[in-house]
């Protein structure tokens, strides 16, 4: 091996030897700050969605596939509707669910350690009534077969859903504060699968949803000969009693341009929906579910313009921070350029980068003398025998040929020690030191 490259090679490795503590007490600062941070997120989650065929259930399914691009598996838990998502939610059995504004029938104190991904949609309250139904209860007051209020009820055959949904507790409001005794309806809790199938069937005058209109169920009722949807006359009024409610409008023929269906504009209150999580999810999977619910909710639909949704109103619940940063900034600079994991670490270990480089960075200026005095050590450390053999040249205890013959040998020691070019003067001064002292034992 050439020369050069040898004394490189060496220089080299005394570097390295010097520098090793300070590079293991850099890895050892950055396995710490990974394992505190835990920047990775987890491969499975839990999403609460709703009942089969509804608006949460297909939404859920998107959701399922978004995540599916990073590697991530959502389990979807199908439920009765937004209160059991809540319950899941709190008793942790759920890490994400769907949950509809109003809904909540829990005590304030068990909602502790919830929080919101923003308000995704509207829900309408769909009243659906047989017109035959309503020409009983009207054709007495005014001849009209229209329903706008809901005291205009009382006597029908009302499902109300089931007590998962949420949507009894909402309508339950509603009915207190038209002051409307449930002793006046014949109230059921039915699925909406059955339900449906007996309104039909005639076997209810009435039926509650509180979907979306994506929901397949929503979409038939609409379109389907004898079945009318409720005018809520008195929609301004009821978001004005109920944060929670906004007051919509399903525009003329936007069910079905040809056939004019609706009629006309029809009144309705609407409860919005949020995406929940608990508290212990890891920030990288709310991030991941923030930014689908920007392509999934941001397009026009019947009841918003483009891009009214997600957002932060209307929500019951405290804002998380990644939601809030999605909702403002959108996706963050690094994903629009880098694969997710490279980004989220870079995002959630930069911080801790910035510590341990404010930590290491004086501990750095150590390396340097460290090295100096490896190299330096190699020369030096024989000065001490050099020593001991010019003191013991004054004395008789030796004979001067025995002190000389250990001067050969340490000479011929020194002459394999290696060191980097830019110490060789040193090297070089220990050899013209051991020539003195033999010049003055050959004098002696």
């Amino acid at each position: 091996m050439p020369k050069n490259i040898r004394y490189t090679l060496l220089s080299l490795r005394d570097m390295l030897t010097s520098a090793g503590p300070f590079v293991f007490l850099t890895i050892g600062l950055l396995v710490l700050a990974y394992w505190w941070l835990d920047p990775a997120p987890p491969k499975h989650v839990t999403l609460a969605t709703g009942p089969a065929q509804s608006a949460y259930a297909e939404f859920g399914k998107r959701y399922a596939k978004a995540m599916a691009a990073y590697g991530i598996e959502v389990q979807l838990l199908p439920s009765e509707g937004s209160s059991q998502n809540l319950e899941w939610l709190t008793a942790g059995k759920a890490d994400l669910g769907f949950v509809q504004g109003g809904s909540g029938a829990l005590p304030t104190n068990a909602h502790e350690g919830l929080a919101s991904l923003g308000s995704l949609f509207v829900e309408p309250v769909w009243l659906f009534y047989r017109a035959e139904a309503a020409q009983k209860v009207t054709a007495t007051v005014n001849g009209d077969a229209t329903l706008t209020a809901l005291t205009q009820l009382k006597g029908l055959r009302v499902n109300v859903g089931t007590a998962g949904s949420g949507v009894p507790s909402l309508m339950g409001k509603l009915f207190d504060i038209n002051r409307i005794d449930d002793s006046t309806l014949t109230l059921s809790r039915l699925e909406q699968t059955p339900a449906t199938v007996a309104f039909l069937n005639g076997e209810l005058d009435a039926l509650v949803f509180a979907s979306a209109p994506e929901s397949p169920m929503v979409q038939m009722l609409l379109q389907t000969p004898g079945v009318k949807l409720m005018d809520f006359a008195q929609s301004e009024a009821y978001s004005r009693r109920f944060a929670f409610l906004t007051p919509v409008t399903l525009p003329r023929g936007v069910v079905d341009l040809a056939r004019d269906v609706p009629a006309q504009d029809v009144h309705l209150v609407a409860p919005t929906t949020t995406l929940m999580t608990r508290e212990g999810v890891h920030p990288a999977v709310l991030q991941l579910f923030s930014q689908a619910s920007l392509a999934f909710h941001s397009p026009a639909g019947w009841f918003n313009r483009a891009h009214e949704f997600p957002n932060a109103a209307n929500t019951e619940f405290p804002l998380s921070r990644e939601a809030e940063r999605t909702i403002r900034d959108g996706t963050p600079l690094l994903q629009r350029y880098l694969p997710f994991f490279y980004a989220n670490l870079m995002e959630r270990m930069w911080l801790a980068l910035g510590i341990i480089v404010a930590v290491l960075l004086p501990l750095s200026r150590i390396v340097p003398p460290l090295y100096e005095f490896r190299i330096r050590s190699r020369v030096f450390r024989w000065y001490g025998q050099l020593r001991d053999i010019e003191d013991r040249a004054g004395t008789s205890i030796d004979s001067a040929q025995g002190l000389v013959d250990e001067l050969n040998q340490l000479e011929t020691r020194v002459g394999q020690i290696n060191v980097p070019l830019s110490y060789a003067d040193e090297l070089y001064a220990l050899r013209n030191h051991i020539e003195l002292v033999r010049k003055k034992l050959l004098r002696a």
